[in-house]
C-alpha cells in the first residue's frame, strides 16, 4: 500500500482561483439550510492570499483543502477551514486544524477561536471532537454564529 504524502504550504496568488472552486463545493452543502450563502462563498480569496492568512493542502501533488488564519491581539483566529467534498472522510481536516494550531505557537498564541454558522451541525460536532469549546452564540453580520475557543 503506498501512502500519498500531504504538503502544506502557504496560498500562492496562482491558488485563488482553486481556493475558491473548494469553498463552492465544501460549503454548497449548506446553501439549502440558510437564507444568504455561507461567508466563505463571499471571500476575497486573492486578497486573503495577498495578506498571507491562506495554508493550503496538496495530497499527491492536487489542492484539496486550505485555512484562512491569522493572529489577533489576544488570540489566533481560524476563519474558515474547507477540504474537498471528494477528499473528506480522509482525515484532512484535522490534519488542517492542526497546523493552525501549529501557527498559533509559532506566532506565540495559545489560544484558537473560530466560529461556525448554527445550521453547519456537522462542523459542531467536529469542532467538538477537536476540544474545542462553545464560548457563545450571537448573530453576526446576518449570520447566526456559534463562535468557539480552544486553549493550547
Amino acid at each position: 500500500m503506498t501512502l500519498t504524502t500531504r504538503e502544506l504550504r502557504a496560498a500562492q496568488p496562482a491558488d485563488a482561483g482553486r481556493l475558491r472552486d473548494i469553498a463552492t463545493a465544501a460549503y454548497g452543502l449548506y446553501l439549502s439550510r440558510m437564507d444568504r450563502p455561507p461567508a466563505p462563498l463571499l471571500a476575497d480569496y486573492g486578497a486573503l492570499v495577498a495578506k498571507g492568512q491562506v495554508s493550503v493542502l496538496a495530497v499527491g501533488g492536487a489542492l484539496v483543502g486550505f485555512f484562512v488564519a491569522f493572529p489577533r491581539a489576544a488570540d489566533y483566529f481560524v476563519e474558515n477551514v474547507a477540504v474537498s467534498p471528494a477528499c473528506q472522510g480522509a482525515g484532512h481536516g484535522r490534519f488542517l486544524m492542526a497546523a493552525a494550531e501549529d501557527a498559533a505557537r509559532t506566532a506565540g498564541k495559545d489560544t484558537l477561536r473560530l466560529y461556525t454558522n448554527e445550521v453547519m451541525t456537522e462542523n459542531v460536532a467536529f469542532y467538538e471532537g477537536l476540544g474545542y469549546v462553545v464560548e457563545e452564540r450571537r448573530q453576526e453580520e446576518g449570520y447566526r454564529r456559534i463562535f468557539f475557543v480552544k486553549r493550547l
